[in-house]
Order: structure tokens, then sequence, then C-alpha cells
């Protein structure tokens, strides 16, 4: 069967074969009307636009894409859907790879997408390294991270509000009444880990309170549930636990309903991110709600910015996190405290 080309499509649609180039690239100015229609066609003689021989023509591309650490980790769904939802509206296609915290893959994932003349890149990691970064810029490959530093050209940077939503979980917690309080973290080499873990600390000492114990869990389910043991063992035990993540926040409820311990009547819990697990697991997690899918269309938004400015200078959004009450904590038993 003969492969339809771009002047079966004009043909079809009564249009210049530019016409239908215009529209499938995106560019020139082509009426609403017009558009549809070169679409339709499109659609019924079933052409595909040979993507590989365009950006090659044009060194770039209507694709972007996107980085992110563990595709696993509940927190990153949200986001790239939003991420994509957003992209979708714009035009562009995505991409998507994950690094499992491996900075060798994150290497290895950005030199395919230079391959791929991506038009820009969206790394929702926190283990990017410098010489990605000048080797994307040098490219003129618009970036835009998430935690990683100040903005440059072609180069902008989502930063998490990390010690707004720390303090709205602490001061939840002492209002409450809670004065024996447990940390879980997570690897400290990683910026958003070490975040948490020091407006945890800030928070502590606003509070004129002891840090108490201070665990390192692994951001997973199952670090969770060995932290939740080594809580269970000590004497006296927390009235509440800061868990750096919902995943770990649930591993650590599991631990300590299996060792006979009640949540929140013996031990209160709470979480951070908000991921869907935190409505649905029982008691239900209170947490901190950084409106996963809003960042997924910053990222977009903010790549978009770049491809838009005549300096290409990035810029820094702020993502100011939100408490979202559910049952995982209340008062400390009256008899503990």
């Amino acid at each position: 069967m003969k492969p339809v080309t771009i002047r079966d499509v004009a043909k079809a649609a009564r249009v210049s074969p530019a016409t239908v180039s215009y529209v499938l690239n995106y560019t020139g100015r082509v009426g609403g009307r017009t558009r549809r229609t070169v679409l339709a066609a499109v659609r019924k003689l079933g052409y595909l636009t040979n993507l590989n021989a365009r950006n090659l023509a044009k060194n770039t591309s209507q694709t972007l894409g996107m980085i992110v650490s563990d595709i696993e980790n509940p927190f990153f769904p949200e986001v790239i859907k939003g991420f994509e939802k957003r992209a979708r509206e714009k035009g562009y296609d995505v991409i998507l790879s994950d690094t499992s915290y491996d900075s060798g893959l994150m290497a290895g994932a950005a030199e395919r997408m230079l391959r791929q003349r991506v038009r820009g890149v969206s790394f929702v990691t926190s283990e990017a390294a410098p010489q990605i970064i000048r080797q994307m810029t040098a490219r003129h490959t618009p970036l835009v991270f998430l935690d990683v530093g100040p903005p440059q050209r072609y180069v902008s940077n989502l930063r998490i509000d990390y010690a707004t939503g720390i303090k709205a979980l602490t001061d939840h917690l002492a209002a409450l009444g809670h004065r024996r309080f447990s940390f879980v973290g997570a690897r400290p080499d990683l910026y958003s880990n070490a975040a948490r873990r020091d407006s945890y600390v800030q928070c502590m000492r606003e509070l004129g309170m002891e840090l108490g114990p201070m665990l390192e869990g692994n951001s997973h389910f199952d670090g969770g549930l060995a932290t939740g043991a080594a809580i269970c063992q000590m004497h006296p035990l927390p009235t509440a636990v800061v868990a750096m993540n919902d995943l770990t926040a649930i591993g650590v409820i599991k631990a300590l309903r299996a060792n006979g311990l009640r949540v929140p009547e013996d031990i209160s819990v709470t979480g951070f991110d908000c991921t869907q697990l935190a409505e649905y697991t029982t008691p239900s997690l209170t947490t901190v709600d950084l409106r996963r899918d809003l960042l997924g269309c910053m990222a977009a938004d903010a790549l978009h910015d770049l491809f838009a400015s005549p300096t290409h200078m990035g810029q820094e959004y702020l993502v100011i996190p939100t408490l979202r009450l559910g049952e995982s904590t209340g008062p400390p038993r009256s008899d503990r405290t």
C-alpha cells in the first residue's frame, strides 16, 4: 500500500502542502477552521508525520522531555499527568525517563533526549549533575529543575517551600499537645530530604522542644517499616512521628500497628506530599499537599516561558504547600504525657 504523503492530505483538505506543514509543525498563521479541516484529513487518511526527518531538518522538535527519580513512587504520576496535560494543550508531545535515583541513568536519559532533539526538558529529580546542565544549556536546550538552584540562561527552577509545609505539620501537632517527637528522613545528600530535615530541626527549636530521635529511612514503604519497628523499641515512646513523605509514613503506621500500637490514639503520624495513598490508607494520613498536578503544569509552563523569552533567561517559581488534615493525628494520651 502506497504511504500517504503530505500532498495527499493537502488535496483532501483542499489547501496547499505548505498549509498542511504549518498545521503539523505549529508554525505560520492558520485559522482555526482550516486547522480543523487539515487535522480531520490527517486522521481520515491515516497520515503519520515523519518526526525524525522533521526534527533533523529543524534541529528541534515539538516534544518535551520529563525525567523523574522513581516512577514507582506515587508522588510522580500526578506530576507527570499534569505535565503531559499542559504540554498537550500547548501542542507538545512528551517523552518520559526514570532514573531510579541513579546519576548514571540520569546522564543516559539526558543524552537520549538530546539525540531526539527535544525542545526542552523538565527534571523532577534531586540528582541532576552540573555537567548535565552545562551540556544541555550549551546546546540551548531549555531546562526546568525542581529545587536545584538559582535560575540562569535556559534554566528555570521550581522551588518547593518545604519550611512552610513542615512548620504547618509541627504547629498542628504542638497545638494538639504533643511534646515528644520523632523524625524519619531519608538520604540527606538529596536536597529535598535535607530541606525537610533542616526545616524540622528549625521548627523544633522555634517551638522550644527537643528534637527527639531522628531516624533515616529510604523514602520508600520498607524504610518506613524498618524505622517504625525501631520507634516501637524506644522508651519512652514518642507521641508524634513526622515522616519525610507519605510512603514512609504509611510504612511507619503499619509497623506501629503490627506492634500493637494504635494511630493516632497511641502515636500520631504525619506524611508529606499528599499522594492518593494518603486518603485511602487506614487511618487517612495528615500530610502536606504539594498540588502535584499543579507542579507538573508549572513545569510545562516554565519551559514554554523559556521558549517565548527573547533572552531565554530563566525564572524561579515558588510552590507553597498546604496542610491536609487526616485521621492519623490526634491529642496524645493523657496517661503518657
